[in-house]
C-alpha cells in the first residue's frame, strides 16, 4: 500500500505539523487498482454459496456488490480462513468491532451471529458438514460486516456532508483493496479505521472522557463572587482543582482553597483551550465552560470525529486552513504550521461556507462590490431617505459599466431589488480595507482586510456577511508572495499608497480549506473546544445519536 501523510489539522492547533512515521501505513486511502494474484488459501467458495447467503441474510445492493466483487477478484478464495483454520485477522476484526461499540456506543455493528460462529468454530475442531457450513457462513458474514463497518468508519455516519453545507471533497476509498491488504497481512493495528492521527488523538480523548463520565464526571463549580485571582482563598477552588487535574490542565492537586501560581497557569491553559481571553483569572465565562457536562463533551468529540472522516486523507504540502468556530487562519508550509492569524467570520444568518479554494490573486486597493442582499436589506431604505447616502460613503451607482447619479433615480418605486449595482471605491473607509485575497468559488467568499481592526480583540468574532476578514493582511500577502521577487514589503506598500487598484497574480495557487471543527487536538496534545457557532453540531448530532 502506498504510504501517505494523512493530516489534519486543526490547527495549529489542529494540525500538529508532522508527518506520519514510516511505520504507519494509510489504511484510509490506497492508490492501487489491482488485487494481488497470490494464492491466499486452498479453500474456495462458489458463487452459489454467496447468492444463498444473501437470500438468508439480505443486504442492500451496494454491500452485496462489494462482497461479490471481492471474491471474484480473488478467484473465490477464502479471506478469513486458510488450510490451518481461522486466521488471526478474524479475532483482530472481532476485537475492533467490540472496541467500536465500546467507544461510540453504536449497536449497528454488533452481530451476535459473528461471535457465536467464531466461538463454535474455535471449540469444534472436528471436521464435519456442520462445521464446514459454519466456516462458509462466517467467511461471507465477516466480509459483509467489514464492508458495512468500513463504509461507516471511513466515510462517516452521515450520508452526504453536502446536506450540512460541507463542500470539501474527500479522496475516494477503495474498500476492495483495503480489505485485501488487511486479510493478507493479518494486521492487528489501527488499520481497521482511519489512521488520520488527529482522528486517533480525538478517539483517545473520547476514551479518557468516557472514563471521567464512568467515575462520576466533572465536579460542579459555583463561584461565590464575580471572579477569583491569585492569592485569594475560596472553598470553590477545591472543586476547581479537582476538575483541572481530571482535564489535564493541573498536574498536582494541593487540596487547598488558595489560588496558587500553578492554578493561574492551569486556568490560563483551559481558557486557551476554550478560546477565551487568556487571563489566568477564574470568572463566569470559564466557569460556564467547566460546568458543561462531560456527556456533552463526549458528544462534541464524536461529532468532530465524524467530520474528520469527511476531510481529505491527503492534502497539499503548503496550504491555508481556516477553522470557523476557532476564528483563526493557520498557515502550513511543508505540512508544518508556521503562523496564525485572527479572522472574523460570518454571522449565523450570513454564514461563512465550508469548502476548498485556491488563492489565485491578491488585489490592492480593491473596490467593494456590494452584495445584492446588503443593497436590498440595508442600503435601499437609506437611499429612499437620502440619495446622497452613496456619496457620503465613498460609493458609486452603476448601470452596467456606466456610473450614474443616484439623485436621478426614483428610489421610492423600488421595494425589493434595483436594476443597478453599487460599489465602494478604494479608500481608508473601504469595507475590504487595502487588500483582497481571491480564491474563485461558488459562494462569493474571499479573504480581505478591514478598516475596523478593534474587533480582532474580541474572543468571539462572527461579525461579517460571510467573507473572512483577516488581521495583518500585509503579513499574509508577503507570505503568499514570498517567491515573487516583484512584490517585497516596499513594493506592496508603494502599490497601496498609489490608491490604484492593482491585481497581483499568484502562481502556483495556494490551497485554502475553510472548515468547521468545534473539538480538535492541539500542538501539545491538548483538546480544544469551541461553541457551535452555526448550530451545525446540533444537526449532525441528530444523525449520529438517533441510531
Amino acid at each position: 500500500m502506498k504510504k501517505s501523510i494523512i493530516i489534519f489539522f486543526i490547527t495549529g492547533n489542529l494540525l500538529l505539523g508532522c508527518n506520519n512515521s514510516k511505520k504507519t501505513e494509510n489504511a484510509a486511502i490506497i492508490n492501487s487498482s489491482i488485487i494481488s494474484k497470490i494464492t491466499y488459501s486452498d479453500l474456495t467458495l462458489n458463487e452459489t454459496e454467496i447468492i444463498n447467503f444473501f437470500k438468508s441474510f439480505p443486504e442492500n445492493k451496494s454491500i452485496t456488490d462489494e462482497v461479490n466483487l471481492f471474491y471474484k477478484n480473488r478467484s473465490y478464495q477464502y479471506a478469513w480462513f486458510n488450510k490451518d483454520g481461522m486466521t488471526t485477522t478474524v479475532t483482530n476484526f472481532q476485537n475492533q468491532l467490540n472496541n467500536y461499540h465500546d467507544n461510540y456506543l453504536d449497536n449497528s455493528m454488533i452481530n451476535s451471529r459473528v461471535d457465536d460462529l467464531i466461538s463454535k468454530i474455535q471449540n469444534d475442531k472436528a471436521e464435519s458438514k456442520i462445521n464446514e457450513s459454519r466456516i462458509t457462513e462466517l467467511e461471507i458474514l465477516l466480509t459483509t460486516t467489514f464492508f458495512k463497518y468500513s463504509k461507516k468508519v471511513f466515510t462517516g455516519i452521515y450520508g452526504n456532508p453536502k446536506n450540512l453545507d460541507w463542500f470539501i471533497p474527500k479522496n475516494k476509498i477503495d474498500y476492495q483493496i483495503l480489505l485485501d491488504s488487511l486479510v493478507v497481512s493479518y494486521r492487528g493495528d489501527n488499520s481497521w479505521e482511519p489512521s488520520n492521527k488527529y482522528y486517533i488523538a480525538l478517539k483517545q480523548k473520547l476514551i479518557n472522557y468516557r472514563e471521567i463520565e464512568k467515575n462520576g464526571g466533572f465536579p460542579k463549580i459555583i463561584l461565590s463572587k464575580k471572579s477569583l485571582s491569585i492569592a485569594e482563598k475560596d472553598s470553590c477552588l477545591l472543586n476547581v482543582k479537582k476538575y483541572l487535574v481530571l482535564s489535564g490542565d493541573l498536574n498536582y492537586n494541593d487540596k487547598t482553597i488558595l489560588f496558587t501560581d500553578s492554578l493561574v497557569k492551569a486556568v490560563s491553559r483551559i481558557q486557551t483551550r476554550m478560546g477565551l481571553n487568556n487571563q489566568g483569572i477564574l470568572g463566569a465565562s470559564i466557569v460556564k465552560e467547566m460546568n458543561v457536562p462531560v456527556s456533552f463533551r463526549i458528544k462534541q468529540i464524536m461529532i468532530n470525529m465524524e467530520r474528520l472522516r469527511w476531510f481529505p486523507d491527503e492534502v497539499e504540502d503548503d496550504f491555508l486552513l481556516i477553522n470557523i468556530p476557532e476564528f483563526k487562519l493557520h498557515v502550513f508550509e511543508k505540512k508544518i504550521k508556521v503562523m496564525d492569524f485572527k479572522v472574523i467570520v460570518g454571522k449565523e444568518v450570513t454564514r461563512t461556507s465550508i469548502f476548498k479554494g485556491n488563492i489565485s490573486q491578491i488585489i490592492l486597493n480593491p473596490y467593494w462590490n456590494v452584495p445584492t442582499s446588503i443593497v436590498r436589506k440595508e442600503m435601499l431604505p437609506k437611499l429612499k431617505r437620502n440619495s446622497n447616502y452613496l456619496a457620503k460613503n465613498n460609493m458609486e451607482l452603476l448601470s452596467g459599466k456606466t456610473i450614474i447619479d443616484p439623485s436621478s433615480v426614483n428610489w421610492n418605486k423600488y421595494s425589493n431589488s434595483i436594476p443597478y449595482s453599487i460599489r465602494q471605491k478604494p479608500g481608508d473607509d473601504n469595507a475590504l480595507g487595502k487588500m483582497k485575497f481571491i480564491f474563485p468559488n461558488n459562494f462569493s467568499i474571499y479573504l480581505h482586510d478591514t478598516p475596523s481592526r478593534n474587533i480582532f480583540n474580541e474572543s468571539k468574532r462572527d461579525f461579517s456577511h460571510g467573507c473572512i476578514r483577516v488581521e495583518n493582511p500585509m503579513k499574509l500577502a508577503l507570505y503568499i508572495l514570498r517567491n515573487n521577487r516583484n512584490w517585497s514589503f516596499d513594493n506592496l506598500q508603494t502599490g497601496i499608497e498609489s490608491k490604484k487598484t492593482i491585481s497581483i497574480s499568484n502562481k502556483p495557487t495556494l490551497p485554502v480549506y475553510i472548515v468547521y471543527f468545534t473539538a480538535w487536538i492541539g500542538n501539545s496534545g491538548e483538546i480544544n473546544f469551541r461553541d457551535d457557532l452555526y448550530t451545525m453540531d446540533k444537526q449532525l448530532e441528530k444523525e449520529i445519536f438517533s441510531n
